[in-house]
């Protein structure tokens, strides 16, 4: 195990500092400055190595986090990213963008602060790739079975990855000129610099896989040619249509959602043009949603030098600790200030969105808001508590209801759930024969995690299908079943 009396040796927890606002607020670059490598073997070292590991629980893909931390502790960083690697495709992007249930499970947790395991897990994928540890495991055969992979985000990326290593042969189809789906356009440089989807994105072509970027299945190709030309196919397209926001005034130019406004900022980023894009410089910026993606937002628009951000959230602010109705293990709802919300801007909860007003050419110039009231269990503006805040830009993050519909049910036929999900099995496979669906198109939104999760998960059922048995790890047993805390 780790340092047996760690956690009593070191009862803080410590992260790497974040670097100044003013200086930070100016670049894209990620927020963190480097790591100190005697405070991490702290860190590591107060990992307990508990009889039942809660954190095993917490986390969706199962990582070996007892034994990953030891091996950092003692300064074995090749064999911890092997460890990783056994669960997680991925470490670069669930040590920089999940919210690490895996901390909330922690045992240590009950009566200190919770091991700094995402800090842990992303140092040592850095520590790697630095390293050259990281290289590609290209199959020892080919199976002479193809697989088609819709969609290239995390869910998709995991599954073809897996496939590909499995032998067969696996071509990544996305209909966005790069691929990474919203780890690409919709993660801001802040929070993810790209360099490390591309280092990974290498690493997958050199083993085999196959990218397709700028084919939009269902239009360039139908989806009953794309089963014809493969032997399986896997629907990971995400749950990509936003929430909307239908009061008066939602029409006005200057109110968008949020990702219409983070991708635009993330190809600038990447070098492109982007004509009339939506920019938050000069403007004062509301913000509607109190989530991830919101926050994305806030921290987007102090970079592109906002005359003001004000982030709005319907609901009471959370706790400062866990509420009792979330007891451990599970992962508690708290206030949580975000690199982004350091960065300045004003946060209101308990406000309800009643309406945008436009000025004289029918542009958003102010928002109408109410004190939210709670009646009958709904969330209700209350009467005579009106007022209005400027706004020259609206930015609705109020989450995803689910994947487009339209060429999955008309070209495949494929059902859905009430809850606007494609319909599937625990198995990962839908009604058609051969196809599959992994990550938020069959989930519905979700997190990092359980999209990587979910890509394994079903490259074990595609492969089962194609092979008749599989050697591929599956972290779910039941997709329909499994429990996040």
């Amino acid at each position: 195990m780790a340092d047996p009396k760690g956690f009593l040796k070191t009862t803080e927890r410590e992260l790497p500092k974040r670097r100044p606002v003013p200086v930070r607020i100016m670049d894209w670059k990620e927020v963190y400055e480097a790591g100190d490598s005697a405070q991490l073997r702290r860190q590591a070292g107060r990992c307990m190595d508990c009889g039942i590991p809660f954190c095993h629980q917490g986390c969706p893909l199962g990582n070996l986090i007892p034994e990953w931390n030891d091996l950092m502790w003692r300064g074995e960083g090749r064999a911890a990213i092997e460890r990783l690697h056994a669960t997680n495709n991925f470490p670069e992007f669930t040590g920089r963008l999940c919210p690490a249930p895996c901390e909330s499970a922690c045992v240590l947790g009950i009566n200190q602060p919770a091991v700094t395991i995402k800090q842990v897990e992303v140092s040592i994928i850095d520590q790697a790739f630095q390293n050259g540890w990281v290289q590609p495991q290209p199959p020892g055969r080919l199976t002479g079975k193809t697989v088609a992979v819709v969609g290239s985000g995390p869910a998709g990326l995991a599954a073809a990855q897996q496939l590909t290593r499995a032998g067969h042969t696996v071509a990544v189809y996305e209909r966005d000129d790069r691929i990474g789906g919203l780890i690409r356009y919709g993660i801001p440089d802040f929070k993810m610099e790209k360099k490390q989807l591309d280092q990974r994105l290498a690493q997958m072509t050199a083993e085999g896989t196959r990218f397709r970027a700028g084919v939009n299945i269902g239009v360039d190709i139908t989806w009953d040619q794309l089963r014809e030309r493969y032997d399986a196919v896997v629907v990971a397209t995400g749950a990509v249509v936003p929430r909307d926001l239908p009061i008066p005034g939602r029409d006005l130019s200057g109110v968008h959602f949020a990702m219409e406004y983070l991708v635009e900022g993330n190809r600038v980023q990447a070098g492109d043009t982007v004509e009339n894009q939506i920019t938050a410089e000069g403007k004062h910026v509301v913000v509607l949603g109190g989530g991830d993606t919101g926050a994305d937002c806030i921290g987007t628009a102090h970079r592109q030098g906002a005359a003001s951000v004000t982030n709005l959230a319907i609901g009471k602010q959370p706790g400062i600790t866990r509420p009792e109705s979330q007891p451990w293990p599970m992962q508690p709802t708290l206030f949580e200030v975000q690199s982004a919300h350091e960065e300045g801007g004003t946060r209101q909860y308990l406000a309800s969105t009643v309406e945008f007003l436009a000025n004289e050419v029918g542009e958003v110039r102010a928002i109408r808001l109410a004190e939210t009231e709670y009646i009958d269990g709904r969330r209700v503006p209350k009467a005579g508590t009106e007022r209005e805040i400027p706004a020259d830009l609206v930015l609705l993050a109020l989450g995803f209801t689910g994947p487009e519909s339209a060429d999955l049910s008309s070209q495949l036929e494929l059902p859905f759930t009430d809850r606007g999900n494609v319909d599937r099995t625990d198995d990962y496979a839908t009604s058609i024969p051969g196809v599959f669906v992994a990550g938020d198109a069959g989930r519905g939104q979700s997190l990092i995690v359980w999209a990587i999760a979910e890509g394994r998960a079903a490259a074990a059922s595609v492969d089962r299908y194609l092979e008749g048995e599989t050697s591929l790890p599956s972290p779910i047993t039941s997709s329909a079943h499994a429990i996040s805390l």
